[in-house]
């Protein structure tokens, strides 16, 4: 009735969150298998409450009647093992920048975009969009139905986890040496990431732009729509967990903010809290374990003729990895596969 799995990167943070969301959402699995690179051999891994998993050695294992796999263990080991899953007939969700921008190979936000799973016959990979896209576009997309969206403009303010356990744990580490004035120079980071904000979240492009900044231009318009002008904004931020984006859409008509906020409450995935008061908005501590994406902070930009700001956060590791993958694998049970979820429901 259920499937095999595989899920690649198991040891690092967002392989952690894939097999909780697996085991938390009920997947259906008949086998699950823990995959990582060779150092990681034998290491332990838990899926579910009850089960432990030996971590096997990615490089040597055979896909063959592996019905679904989960990627995460970074772009240049997605490039040389998914095609090699895909070519046993493994469907690959793969949640690295390696394939994303290839035309024939979905880029899916459930919420947004699931009719271009039909694509997947393509080359049997799907391809799970940047964190700070997917939770922008779950909020954006039920407005995008009402007012056709012209242009975004949006800054982030994104975790030290979307570097990674290594990111999170440069964070903590430069924190405890300021607090008895000691330094440690950066290594995952540009600059010191304790009690600083940094303007660079990977590569400069040409244009001055980060390649963060270009990769939500890109799949904004790769996944909602090709005419959306996008600019943005990324920064690094000393959180642990959960990004943020101050986001000003410009509509191509008018979008009562009123209306806006009623569409977003009816909306899948989204939880609006927007009171006009002190705390009456979600931060990126609150979203921390949490599956939905938030909006807060709901009103009308006077600077252009159709216009609304709004505060979007979301945890990165669940909504922005993790739990957007486990979606697409049970979006592609219902549509194509066995339909077990229902079944078993």
């Amino acid at each position: 009735m259920g499937y095999k799995v595989a899920v690649v990167g198991a040891t690092g943070a967002v392989g952690y969150e894939m097999l909780a969301t697996l085991a938390e959402r009920k997947f259906p699995v008949d086998e699950i298998v823990a995959l990582a690179s060779s150092r990681s051999i034998g290491r332990e891994v838990s899926f579910g409450d009850d089960k432990v998993l030996k971590v096997q050695d990615l490089e040597t294992f055979n896909f063959k009647g592996t019905d679904i796999a989960l990627f995460s263990p970074g772009a240049k080991v997605s490039d040389i093992h998914a095609p090699r899953a895909a070519a046993a007939d493994c469907i690959v969700i793969d949640n690295t920048s390696r394939f994303r921008y290839d035309e024939d190979i979905p880029l899916i936000v459930p919420e947004v975009n699931p009719q271009d799973l039909e694509m997947f016959e393509n080359r049997y990979i799907i391809s799970n969009p940047n964190c700070s896209t997917i939770q922008m576009l779950v909020a954006l997309k039920p407005l995008h139905d009402l007012a056709p969206i012209k242009r975004i403009v949006v800054s982030t303010y994104q975790a030290t986890g979307g570097a990674g356990k290594a990111g999170m744990d440069e964070l903590f580490n430069q924190t405890k040496k300021t607090y008895v004035n000691e330094k440690m120079a950066p290594d995952v980071f540009q600059k010191e990431i304790a009690f600083n904000c940094i303007p660079q979240i990977d590569v400069f492009m040409d244009d001055g732009s980060t390649k963060e900044e270009w990769k939500m231009m890109v799949e904004t318009q790769k996944i909602l729509d090709p005419a959306i002008k996008v600019q943005a904004t990324c920064v690094r931020v000393p959180v642990f967990i959960g990004h943020a984006e101050a986001v000003t859409v410009e509509f191509e008509s008018a979008l009562d903010e009123n209306d806006a906020r009623d569409q977003l409450r009816e909306s899948d995935g989204v939880v609006v809290l927007d009171e006009r008061e002190p705390g009456g908005y979600i931060t990126q501590k609150e979203c921390a374990g949490d599956d939905a994406v938030y909006v807060s902070r709901i009103r009308k930009d006077p600077t252009v003729e159709h216009g609304l700001s709004m505060w979007i956060v979301s945890d990165n590791l669940r909504k922005g990895a993790a739990l957007n993958a486990v979606q697409i694998a049970e979006e592609m049970d219902r549509r194509f596969l066995k339909g077990a979820l229902d079944k078993a429901s």
